[in-house]
């Protein structure tokens, strides 16, 4: 007589569907435990997909887990929960602890305080067609966001690091601050407060693909210190931050579009918001779209012009502000520009910016300088003590117009750390001019520790170009020209060495005059406009 095989238990197969686990998708009762509970269970089977059927799911904070893969089916939207009262129990995962961060802010410090949240995971996605709506978020100064589409008046002189609070902030007792102002209350949010759609700390493999995500608070999406990370056909139109990748590496962004008019779009960094001090690295950005419209207007295609605080809309792709670790080996190409700020390429933190290569950039609309390369002596780090210069950087085949006319492509070292081995080429750029004569005799602050934003230096005294403190700069194939007439110089150099400049062309005719050169040294001119011979050189 034979033995009976023995009955294996069930064990659930995948895709894991939430509803199964009790989420309702109706919009009012919160999901979070459901769709937790589902998440481990995959997570439990040795890794698989957990699904979200079209339905409204109101959440706190979602752990996300290593082998599982998370993935909202059209007609599915995670929707941000509203956090308790104050001194209520529950909402968002409290911050995780550890010790102040003496040179970064709390929104990149802690990653639990978010509604989608990983660390030290491996092999994890979310994926769509459906939504993520951060509508309880903070972003970052207050309890909840004002509503999306709804902004508050902002005060002149505002910055974008230093957001007016959208409601009441609570007063939250923290450590004592260290030389660069960190910690202080006006960022640090209490247990139960989300800020962040998705946050990613020390993950490895992660990909999120085909993604909508509206009103994502402080950070859309925030990748600290993670390795292989793929963002593919994202539609980001946010209230902060939109992509954020923080000191990884091997990194591809492809095919999104951000909306982001109160800060940068698309943000590489190196900051020591993980607590480690590591280069961003391996960074390819290709096909995407930034801009600076009214939140929630390139989501439902009203595209709402609406400039709201001094230096216009933000939803630019910028390295920087922090850069502590250093940028190195990264790619930008075939990118749109629309109705907001330009590319800033920024290093103020000590850290190395090197071996970067940006082509194919179309603009229009931009609010300040379409192109931004500074370097300068924040250094907020924890082991840097001096700024370095860059190396090995080229711009190529940028179309830019409708320009503002404060600032042309604007290029700033420091006398100690110049500008380096810079190389822009075949750029084409209508200004909107208009300038008087007297801002050709303003001098510009060197800003040396200041935040590195181009509007803080007032409006340049040249139109076309200024450049200070560059060495090594070579500008080949540039054209530029103004729609109203601008009584300043086309262009600037000041203290400028070691450098060329071939092919110089406007529909305006230069002369002599357009050229300012100050304390400079082999800088050599070809056939270029406004100088009377062919081949000079000017000293």
């Amino acid at each position: 007589m034979s033995t009976p095989s023995p009955v294996s238990p069930a064990i659930p197969q995948s895709p894991f569907n939430v509803r199964e686990f009790g989420a309702r998708g109706d919009g009012i009762t919160p999901d979070t435990a459901a769709i937790n509970a589902a998440i481990s269970a995959a997570h439990a089977a040795g890794g698989g997909t957990v699904e979200l059927p079209a339905g409204d799911y109101l959440c706190f904070s979602i752990r996300l887990r290593s082998r599982v893969a998370l993935r909202l089916d059209a007609g599915a939207t995670i929707i941000a929960a509203d956090p308790p009262a104050p001194g209520e129990p529950g909402g968002y995962d409290a911050p995780e602890e550890g010790p102040p961060n003496h040179f970064q802010d709390f929104g990149h410090s802690r990653f639990r305080n978010s509604l989608l949240w990983g660390e030290d995971l491996d092999s994890v996605s979310i994926s769509g067609p459906g939504r993520i709506f951060g509508r309880g978020l903070s972003r970052g100064n207050g309890r909840v966001s004002l509503p999306a589409g709804v902004v508050a008046p902002q005060p002149p002189g505002h910055l974008p690091d230093v957001l007016e609070a959208d409601g009441p902030v609570e007063p939250i007792v923290t450590p004592a601050a260290g030389p660069f102002g960190y910690p202080h209350g006006r960022d640090t949010l209490p247990a139960g407060v989300g800020n962040k759609a998705i946050a990613l700390r020390s993950c490895r493999n992660v990909t999120l693909r085909d993604l909508t995500i509206l009103h994502g608070g402080h950070f859309a999406v925030l990748a600290t210190a993670c390795d292989n990370v793929t963002l593919d056909n994202l539609l980001i139109d946010t209230n902060r931050d939109g992509i954020d990748i923080d000191a990884c590496s091997n990194v591809r962004i492809s095919n999104c579009s951000v909306n982001s008019p109160w800060d940068d779009g698309i943000c590489i960094k190196s900051s020591t918001g993980a607590g480690v001090l590591r280069p961003v690295e391996n960074v390819t950005v290709s096909d995407c779209y930034v801009s600076g419209f009214e939140e929630g207007t390139l989501y439902d295609g009203r595209r709402s012009r609406v400039i709201r605080h001094r230096g216009g809309p933000i939803g630019r792709i910028k390295l920087g502000t922090e850069g502590s670790g250093g940028f190195r080996n990264i790619a930008i190409t075939n990118c749109v520009f629309e109705y907001c700020r330009g590319l800033a390429l920024e290093q103020v933190d000590g850290g190395v910016m090197e071996d970067i290569v940006i082509s194919n950039l179309t603009m229009r609309e931009v609010m300040n300088a379409p192109i931004f390369v500074r370097v300068g002596g924040r250094l907020r780090s924890p082991s840097v003590c001096a700024p370095q210069p860059t190396n090995r950087i080229v711009i190529a085949q940028v179309v830019a117009s409708e320009v503002a006319p404060e600032q042309g492509i604007f290029i700033a070292g420091l006398e100690n750390a110049p500008v380096n081995d810079l190389t822009l080429s075949c750029i084409h750029i209508s200004y909107q001019g208009g300038a008087p004569a007297e801002a050709a005799r303003r001098e510009i602050p060197e800003l040396p520790a200041g935040y590195p934003e181009p509007y803080l230096f007032g409006m340049l005294p040249s139109w076309g170009l200024y450049a200070r403190h560059a060495q090594g700069l070579s500008v080949r194939d540039l054209t530029i020209d103004t729609l109203a007439p601008d009584a300043r110089p086309a262009i600037w150099l000041e203290d400028v060495c070691a450098s060329e400049f071939v092919g110089v062309r406007s529909s305006r005719k230069l002369g002599r005059d357009d050229w300012r050169v100050r304390d400079s040294c082999g800088v050599r001119l070809h056939d270029t406009a406004g100088t009377e011979l062919g081949d000079s050189s000017g000293s």
